[in-house]
């Protein structure tokens, strides 16, 4: 059964007192019986205050990334360990400029889904296709492909744990 949440990616922005004051303006607006599950995603820096701070209320805190290796020489990466370890339940993998700066593939993203589970994390897999894929016609085809390459080694009690996020490139930043 599908359920409705709304997510926020902070993607690179807000330092520490704006993030605190983005917290605080929604933990004021979002009722305790809320529907639509709600998560944030802050800069990792902030991931422990966002969950000090959401204690208790019914918004969920996600990391933007992960490494696909638990430890090691990878400068500036962060672990699936390290997630967990500030209190986020939650991390985005997959994301469309993941894909596409840092050229993360379907294999790369089967080894971040398989250690966000060893670490307890749900994660918020990102799926979508660009404009020309779009006004083509092939945007299912690249949608199928995503899901297909990086997801169907799963059971599937473990694809139930796995939240789909639909984001087409093209809409990203339309408002």
């Amino acid at each position: 059964m599908r359920k409705t949440i709304i997510a926020g990616n902070w993607k690179m922005n807000h330092l520490g007192a704006d993030a605190k004051e983005t917290i605080q303006g929604l933990v004021a607006k979002v009722p305790q019986d809320v529907k639509p599950e709600v998560i944030i995603a802050p800069v990792f820096p902030y991931l422990p205050m966002a969950v000090e701070m959401t204690k208790g209320m019914p918004i969920h805190v996600a990391a933007q990334n992960m490494h696909w290796e638990e430890k090691g020489a990878f400068t500036g990466e962060v672990s699936g360990a390290m997630v967990a370890s500030t209190g986020a339940k939650y991390v985005i993998l997959g994301h469309s400029e993941r894909r596409q700066y840092y050229h993360e593939t379907s294999e790369i993203l089967k080894e971040k889904v398989a250690l966000a589970f060893e670490n307890g994390l749900t994660p918020i897999f990102c799926i979508g296709e660009g404009l020309e894929e779009r006004e083509n016609g092939t945007y299912f085809d690249v949608v199928k492909k995503q899901v297909e390459d990086a997801l169907f080694h799963l059971s599937a009690d473990d694809f139930k744990k796995i939240i789909l996020a639909y984001e087409p490139v093209w809409a990203i930043g339309t408002g």
